[in-house]
């Protein structure tokens, strides 16, 4: 530096400073909840939760789930695959990753400081073999979510639970969607069961909870396209991967947001929609796919938008030796969070 004046300024404020000692008003107020004294939070010690949100395992047993704005669920379920099975130790892998949060610097948020939010442990389903009655726990579950006016964020799984999730949020009345996958997910029943996770969301709009000319589908690709005739015919957008390319990610914010509108929206994310080379742990991987800064920049660019739900589905991390696949999901998770926080409590 050959400022002289200016180094002098720094050393005097900056050099007998300890690492907790923070001047911005803004950045001072998310580090006060971060030390004790000189201590700073452990990342790696303590209980594994979801973006290090406390841990409230009896909020589903209380009436107004333990007065929360915001639940963060594990939904340990992939029954419904049809590709490579594993996603069950999703919620798991996505605890287990460390460093996020507790700040989003593009929202400038920290979502906790401003709401109650607690990773409230894993749906209780009563059977690991029946599909059938996993969805009903699930409904059952999510309806109690809803009813204590808790907004839901969770993290399977595969992608069938989102059907029985927009059950529960879509019932009063039909929800929006921006959807980031690799595939449409909207074929129909196969082999004897509506429950798989090819065909959530034909199921949703069927069942009257979503509304598919509020839906958006981003990322689409793969071999499975004449399966997803639903999607068009029923006024979904649809946006393929190399569409979203070609069109940059600012217009695809712009379409997103046209699309959904002012009324309330789900966000589902597949992490198939990020191309395996950046996520391999997945069942279905696609290549051509989204890379995480894509999808970060989508999903900060929904700020605003009234978000009544979400879920980060399809991480198989045995697939990945990496655990990269979890921390693309975790920081999706902890981004959702982050709007909805600026979308304000319910």
């Amino acid at each position: 530096m050959t400022d002289a004046g200016k180094l002098a300024r720094l050393r005097e404020k900056y050099g007998d400073a300890s690492g907790g000692d923070i001047y911005d008003p803004a950045f001072r107020a998310v580090a006060e909840k971060q030390f004790m004294g000189e201590r700073r939070k452990w990342p790696f010690a303590g209980v594994a939760t979801f973006a290090g949100a406390p841990h409230r395992p009896d909020a589903p047993e209380l009436p107004d789930f333990g007065g929360l704005d915001v639940a963060l669920i594990g939904v340990p379920m992939d029954l419904g695959v049809t590709n490579r099975a594993g996603s069950r130790l999703g919620p798991r892998a996505v605890r287990a990753v460390e460093r996020i949060g507790p700040y989003e610097h593009a929202l400038k948020v920290a979502p906790m400081d401003g709401l109650s939010v607690a990773d409230v442990g894993d749906v209780p389903f009563r059977s690991r073999y029946s599909l059938e009655s996993c969805h009903e726990d699930l409904v059952g579950y999510y309806t109690k979510v809803v009813a204590a006016g808790v907004i839901p964020l969770s993290v399977g799984g595969d992608h069938s639970i989102s059907q029985s999730i927009l059950r529960a949020v879509g019932a009063a009345r039909p929800v929006g969607m921006i959807h980031i996958d690799a595939h449409c997910d909207t074929s129909g029943p196969y082999e004897g069961s509506k429950f798989h996770h090819g065909g959530p969301f034909r199921q949703a709009v069927l069942d009257g909870v979503l509304d598919p000319e509020r839906t958006i589908q981003i990322g689409i690709r793969g071999a499975a396209e004449y399966l997803w005739e639903f999607s068009y015919d029923s006024g979904m957008t649809v946006i393929h991967a190399e569409t979203a390319a070609e069109m940059g990610m600012s217009a695809v914010i712009e379409a997103a947001r046209r699309k959904v509108g002012d009324g309330p929206v789900y966000v589902s994310f597949d992490i198939d929609s990020v191309d395996p080379g950046f996520a391999p742990g997945t069942g279905t991987p696609e290549v051509g796919g989204l890379t995480p800064r894509e999808v970060l920049q989508l999903l900060r660019g929904l700020a605003g938008i009234d978000i009544v739900g979400g879920d980060v589905v399809e991480v198989a991390p045995q697939y990945d030796a990496t655990s990269n696949t979890a921390h693309v999901a975790a920081q999706v998770l902890f981004t959702l969070l982050s709007l909805v926080a600026l979308r304000g409590k319910r």
